[in-house]
């Protein structure tokens, strides 16, 4: 017997999105806030790996012993990914001894529309 859960995917019209896109409006300093909190995880190399890592993998998940070959020990990882969890760009769920990380699909979506209107800008 699995103890594995499915989680639910979000439809489009389900994503809110965090701040306005670029070109729309100025943005309130709690949107700044938020957009800050993620882009920040991202800018860390190791963080921009594992990030990846686990987008790319198949399925969409991945155990975190299938992507901590990132160069750093095992209690960095869990530091990076810990900081992920917490700017929201991943969530977790603990099967038996093993961790298993997922890519938040809101957010990255939130992320995509905060940067898309910055490329139809001239």
């Amino acid at each position: 017997m699995s103890n594995a859960k499915v989680l639910p995917l979000l439809e489009p019209d389900d994503v809110a999105a965090c701040c306005p896109p670029l070109n729309e409006r100025p943005m309130s300093a709690e949107e700044a806030e938020v957009a800050a909190r993620m882009f920040k995880a991202l800018g860390d190399p190791v963080r921009l790996r594992l990030f990846s890592a686990v987008a790319s993998h198949e399925g969409g998940e991945a155990c975190v012993c299938d992507i901590s070959d990132v160069g750093v020990s095992q209690p960095t990882v869990s530091h990076h990914l810990k900081k992920l969890k917490e700017a929201g760009l991943l969530s977790s769920e603990r099967r038996g001894t093993w961790v298993y990380y997922r890519v938040e699909p809101s957010v990255v979506a939130a992320m995509g529309a905060l940067l898309a209107g910055a490329t139809t800008t001239a």
